[in-house]
């Protein structure tokens, strides 16, 4: 997560400040309240976007891994089936030497 909207939210917020420090307590109080809400709807927005970011990522590996069982598994039958057919061709070269 990058520091962009925390440190956005921060300095409008030091930013609104400044500005109503002049006003009064009500009016910086408000706007106290209204960094603080856009703070937290930032915060809240980069949590959204990095669960997301996780979860789709979850789901590609998932789907690699699967893959790579699925390309395992056809490498070891095709090699297990190699070697039969080996065995069977040595067997039949045996049988048309006695013969």
């Amino acid at each position: 997560m990058t520091k962009a909207p925390k440190t956005l939210a921060i300095s409008l917020a030091v930013i609104a400040t400044l500005g109503v420090a002049a006003c009064s307590q009500k009016a910086q109080n408000e706007a106290a309240e209204a960094a603080n809400t856009m703070a937290g709807d930032a915060n809240a927005t980069m949590t959204r976007a990095v669960n997301t970011t996780d979860a789709a990522v979850d789901s590609a590996l998932g789907a690699a891994e699967n893959k790579m069982d699925a390309t395992s598994n056809k490498m070891a039958k095709a090699t297990d089936d190699a070697k039969k057919d080996a065995g069977q061709a040595l067997k039949d070269a045996g049988n048309e030497i006695e013969d």
